[in-house]
C-alpha cells in the first residue's frame, strides 16, 4: 500500500506534458458555469479502487470537468455516473453513484486507472504524451500483482494495454475477450456521452461486458 500511494503522490505532481499540465489548469482557473462555485482539483490523476484487484479497468483519460474538477476518475460526469452504477450492479462497488471523492465509494476487487492522466484538450492526447504517461502504467502494473482480467474502455486504453503485457493489438470491439499467457484482455466501448447518448453502447451492452469481467474475476 505505500508504494501505491508513493506512486500516487508522484503522479499528481507529474509536469512532463507541457500542454496537458497548462490545460488542466486553465479549465481549473476558467470554470464553466454550472460548477463556477467549485474549487478544481486541477492536477494529474492517480488511479483508485483495491489493490488486490483481479481486474484492472483502464480508461481513456481524466475528463475536463468530471475527474480534473473532482479529483478521481470517472467521478462527477456522465461516463463516472455509468461506470458506478454498473460496478455496483456486479459486485465491484459499494455504492451506484460516483460524485466526489468524499462520497464513500469503495471499489471491491477492482482498479480504475488510465492511459493518460492528465485531461487532455477535445480528448486527445498526442503520441507523445501517451508514450511519456505510459510508464506510470507499467509502474501500476508491477504493484497490482494479483491482476488477472484488464477491461478496456475505448480503443486507446486498448492499445496502451497492448503495449502493458507485450501483445499485439488484434480489432478492436465491444465485449471482446482476448486471451493470453499472462493476462485476459476485455474491451469496451467507452461510457462517454458521445457512445451512450447515440446508442452506440446500450445499457444492456454496457451490463453484459461487466458480466463478463465478474465471471472472469471469480
Amino acid at each position: 500500500m505505500q508504494t501505491i500511494k508513493f506512486l500516487n503522490r508522484k503522479i499528481t505532481r507529474c509536469k512532463k506534458c507541457p500542454r496537458l499540465s497548462l490545460y488542466i489548469r486553465e479549465v481549473a482557473k476558467n470554470k464553466v458555469r454550472r460548477f463556477q462555485n467549485e474549487t478544481y482539483y486541477g492536477k494529474p490523476l492517480s488511479g483508485f479502487g483495491d489493490v488486490n484487484a483481479k481486474l484492472l479497468i483502464v480508461g481513456l483519460a481524466p475528463a475536463a470537468h468530471g475527474g480534473n474538477r473532482t479529483g478521481r476518475m470517472f467521478t462527477g460526469d456522465s461516463s463516472g455516473d455509468w461506470v458506478a452504477k454498473v460496478m455496483h450492479r456486479h459486485g465491484f462497488a459499494s455504492i451506484p453513484t460516483s460524485q466526489t471523492r468524499g462520497d464513500g465509494l469503495i471499489l471491491k476487487n477492482a482498479y480504475i486507472t488510465a492511459a493518460v492522466r492528465c485531461a487532455p484538450p477535445q480528448n486527445k492526447p498526442t503520441r507523445e504524451e501517451m508514450d511519456t504517461c505510459f510508464d506510470y502504467l507499467k509502474q501500476e502494473k508491477e504493484i497490482l500483482s494479483n491482476v488477472t482480467v484488464v477491461l478496456c474502455l475505448g480503443k486507446i486504453a486498448y492499445d496502451a494495454t497492448c503495449k502493458l503485457f507485450s501483445v499485439k493489438p488484434q480489432k478492436f470491439g465491444h465485449n471482446k475477450l482476448f486471451k493470453y499467457d499472462a493476462i485476459k484482455i476485455l474491451t469496451s466501448y467507452h461510457p462517454s456521452k458521445q457512445n451512450t447518448q447515440t446508442g452506440r453502447l446500450t445499457w444492456r451492452q454496457w451490463s453484459n461486458v461487466f458480466a463478463t469481467a465478474k465471471k472472469l474475476t471469480q
